[in-house]
């Protein structure tokens, strides 16, 4: 099964004529994801790839009512504007894969999302993907997507979008496969978190465990850790912390992403790594540790 997205899914991109996005459709064809139709204002009647494009989401809803996931792949300053039309079709899961999209307007765009009641991914997401289901949404995985993502048990939820590829390798190293893996972004206001996402994969019977990349900076591993605390840990999950070297810079200084601003003493990887080990949640080290712990946890 897994989560989010499935064979049932119907993808309209937003921004499909754009360089980056006219390769990412053609990727997500190639792997198996329904693509059905594209949206570039002004450039309506054209095909990407064979996928039809139109001027806006309302004529492509109205063509392809079955749309139940929106890609958006629009400038920045577009981003809010786009997401809020997907809002008001109620679509259920949007991934943005857009960058420096400005902060009060991803704060409307989280807000509207949670009313509304849609899975939101991104911005700065690398994508989804369920190889159970040959469904992919975003550049997850490039070219080589199946050297890397194997169908199997174990969900995975990033930070980082190229650690989202790097710990889908490690765990194919260790002998085992993903469900579904997404990388959320590393934003400090961003779609979804961890603990948006852990209680979805807790509810799927094919995952079998969680693996989470976790970056300095916010409280999301925190926040996790907390519900862990009180609603207990259904399955296990083993999680790795980046950028242990902040710890002895100093505060106030980000680091990488948009979110890794580590401001008194909240949202330091040592405080992170401690909240999740009190919470009982497998901590490696290193990050190729990763597969031993799932061996350790799943036998």
């Amino acid at each position: 099964m897994g989560i989010l997205i499935d064979e049932q899914t119907h993808v309209v991109i937003q921004g499909i004529t754009g360089r980056e996005a006219s390769k990412v459709t053609k990727e997500m064809l190639d792997y198996g994801t329904r693509v059905v139709a594209g949206v570039t204002p002004g450039k309506g009647g054209i095909e990407v790839h064979g996928v039809p494009v139109y001027d806006s989401l309302g004529q492509a809803i109205k063509a392809h009512p079955g749309i139940n996931a929106v890609l958006t792949y629009v400038p920045p300053l577009a981003v809010k504007d786009a997401v809020f039309e997907a809002l008001h079709y109620r679509i259920p899961v949007i991934n943005i894969i857009t960058e420096r999209v400005p902060m009060l307007d991803a704060a409307h765009i989280h807000a509207y999302a949670r009313r509304c009641g849609s899975h939101l991914v991104g911005p700065t997401s690398v994508g989804i993907i369920n190889p159970l289901a040959r469904t992919k949404i975003g550049p997850i995985g490039g070219v080589n997507v199946d050297r890397v993502f194997r169908p199997g048990t174990v969900g995975v939820i990033s930070k980082s979008g190229g650690m989202t590829t790097e710990t889908a390798w490690i765990i194919q190293q260790a002998g085992f496969g993903v469900s579904t893996a997404m990388g959320i972004g590393g934003d400090f206001i961003k779609g979804g978190t961890f603990l948006d996402f852990i209680p979805m994969f807790f509810a799927d019977p094919q995952t079998e465990a969680i693996v989470i990349f976790g970056e300095p900076g916010g409280g999301d591993e925190e926040a996790l850790a907390a519900y862990i605390r009180q609603n207990g840990l259904q399955k296990p999950i083993i999680a790795f912390v980046s950028g242990r070297f902040v710890d002895h810079m100093p505060q106030g200084v980000q680091f990488g992403h948009a979110g890794a601003v580590i401001e008194r003493g909240i949202g330091s990887p040592s405080a992170k790594i401690h909240a999740l080990r009190e919470a009982g949640v497998l901590v490696a080290d290193v990050q190729h540790e990763i597969g031993a712990l799932l061996k350790m946890a799943l036998g």
